[in-house]
């Protein structure tokens, strides 16, 4: 049985990461100070440092938050029966859904893997490698799903499975992030709409790697 001291922690420590996430997705993470959170969090600095050793370290447990919502996602909408190529459709519909229903997560996730934070000194082990594992979670069920499309005869045979994973995974990020800042520019000047220009790249990509005609050889 969970004693009340330890109850009593968690309800901190999640408060404080609530704190965290409201500060960080409003103000930013780099213009955030732990003395912001300290206000934020309505608790003292000390109090902050009892339960997390530095402001990177809350940053890997917002990310943690985001990984799980993600896979919650793409669980939830896995088809079995699919072929691979409709399986790798649906979870790129999926990574678009969660970039739009929880833009925060996604960008928190996204701008800490193409901004090459250091985030090594002083964070304990176990939030930089919970975050680490449930990434390589979700890069798995996509190196996965590649693996069975080849071993279908869906997918390319000669291709790599993991550069494909990395290339497919860069490429998603690319095109949700230039539908999104540039979406009224090539709404206007192209009538595209950003959901129209995020369904085709999907299509473009999976013809990409498709054993057919469509594939580039």
């Amino acid at each position: 049985m969970v004693s009340k001291r330890d109850l009593d922690k968690k309800r901190k420590r999640n408060a404080i990461i609530d704190a965290a996430e409201l500060l960080f997705f409003t103000k930013g993470y780099d213009r955030s100070t732990m003395d912001d959170l300290a206000k934020e969090a309505q608790f003292s600095k000390r109090t902050l440092y009892v339960y997390f050793n530095s402001k990177e370290q809350i940053y890997f447990e917002i990310m943690i938050r985001g990984y799980r919502r993600l896979i919650a996602m793409l669980n939830k909408g896995e088809y079995p029966e699919a072929q691979a190529d409709a399986k790798l459709r649906q979870m790129t519909r999926i990574f678009y859904q969660f970039s739009k229903e929880f833009p925060d997560y996604f960008t928190a996730i996204f701008s800490y893997e193409n901004g090459e934070m250091d985030f090594q000194n002083d964070i304990p082990d176990e939030s930089r490698e919970t975050c680490y594992a449930l990434g390589e979670v979700i890069f798995n069920k996509l190196t996965t799903l590649i693996k069975e499309g080849q071993e279908t005869g869906v997918f390319r045979s000669e291709l790599n499975v993991v550069e494909t994973a990395i290339i497919l995974w860069s490429s998603m990020i690319g095109i949700f992030n230039t539908s999104k800042t540039k979406a009224n520019y090539i709404q206007n000047y192209h009538s595209v709409s950003p959901d129209a220009l995020v369904s085709s790249a999907f299509e473009l990509m999976i013809r990409s790697i498709r054993n057919n005609n469509g594939g580039i050889s």
